[in-house]
């Protein structure tokens, strides 16, 4: 095997805990020694040993004089666990293969300078555009304080997502609306507006029952019912509420006792201000929000600049209503070359629906 395929071989083990491991990224590494596999490992959640602690703990002596295949440069900085370059120096490791290098400031190339310093081999960058888009959500986390945003809406051909009666339910398949269910598993957290939460009432639950996913709500005026689905069998700590100054104290303290988390935001002609909001959860450790709001809140979204990837599922039907309600409202563009343009498309069918993954080109 050559060194492309050792990494793949990493990325394939890191990728078994896709959605797991946030704010940490997911990383994989392998020991190869005389052209075999001796040791590997993976990172499964943030506080367990990184992928290189894994493997090397497998390996034990049978490490010295190996080489090290690591999806992601070691970290260098004491978090909630030591540094992996000073285990890598004391295990003896002749050579270290790092796919890319480590976008977080605390690390960036000084795991790679500590190693070459000290007379280990260093190959870096291989695989790199898969690599970080694999770990998409922790590059911007790490490089730009904010949540990687992905939007998602569900639409006919026409670009609706509801009748003009209101009718919604459902759209596309059963087996769409499983395979967008399944990926809630990849997100920290799923957002709403509060417009979506009175019309659908819906629970905001991941497929994998063991997933903790944290549950956003935009709600300006602080409308949303106390017994609402989605507050129960869940965490309150895991609900956020965001609203303004508009809210009555009295129903933000009675959410705060329950133990629920009401972030009172800045507003803008009675609407809040998303990008302060997503500031703020990024300092709460939120890495990746998926979007699931309606028309006016993926609007808002995209106005403000905020939404770096959508997944948008087609179905084929046809409202041909001008009052049934669009996927996007609020944006008012009116010179084409202006328009939102989604960038580096991937189209796959699921059952008779299209499924269409792209990411965000904001024009300068």
């Amino acid at each position: 095997m050559h060194d492309i395929q050792y990494i793949k071989r990493a990325m394939q083990l890191a990728l078994k805990v896709q959605g797991e491991t946030s704010p940490n990224p997911l990383v994989g590494a392998l020991l190869v020694k005389n052209g075999r596999i001796i040791a590997q490992g993976y990172h499964k959640r943030c506080g367990s040993d990184h992928a290189e602690i894994v493997a090397l703990k497998k390996a034990g002596d049978r490490a010295r004089g190996a080489t090290l295949y690591v999806t992601l440069e070691p970290c260098f900085h004491f978090g909630r666990t030591p540094p992996c370059v000073e285990a890598i120096l004391e295990s003896g490791i002749k050579k270290v293969v790092i796919g890319m290098r480590d976008p977080n400031p605390l690390t960036n190339g000084k795991s790679i300078a500590k190693l070459r310093r000290a007379r280990v081999q260093v190959k870096v960058g291989l695989l790199e555009e898969e690599l970080t888009k694999m770990n998409e959500a922790f590059v911007k986390y790490v490089t730009k304080r904010m949540p990687f945003v992905v939007a998602k809406c569900a639409q006919t051909l026409d670009g609706k997502i509801a009748t003009a009666t209101g009718q919604s339910k459902w759209i596309t398949s059963e087996a769409t609306r499983k395979f967008a269910r399944q990926l809630r598993n990849d997100f920290d957290a799923i957002l709403v507006g509060i417009r979506t939460v009175l019309k659908d009432n819906p629970r905001l639950t991941a497929a994998a029952r063991t997933k903790r996913i944290k549950k956003i709500i935009l709600d300006s005026s602080l409308q949303i019912p106390k017994r609402a689905r989605l507050f129960q069998g869940t965490d309150p700590a895991d609900c956020f509420i965001a609203t303004t100054g508009q809210a009555e104290l009295s129903k933000i303290n009675f959410f705060r006792k329950k133990g629920i988390n009401v972030i009172v935001c800045p507003q803008r002609q009675g609407h809040i201000q998303l990008k302060w909001l997503f500031k703020e959860l990024a300092k709460k450790g939120v890495t990746s929000i998926l979007l699931e709001g309606g028309a006016h809140t993926l609007g808002c979204a995209l106005k403000e600049k905020l939404v770096d990837k959508m997944h948008i599922y087609v179905a084929p039907k046809i409202f041909g209503d001008q009052k049934a309600l669009s996927a996007v409202t609020g944006l008012r563009i009116t010179d084409l070359a202006r328009a939102i343009q989604l960038r580096n498309l991937e189209i796959r069918k699921i059952y008779e629906d299209i499924f269409i993954q792209g990411y965000v080109y904001r024009h300068r």
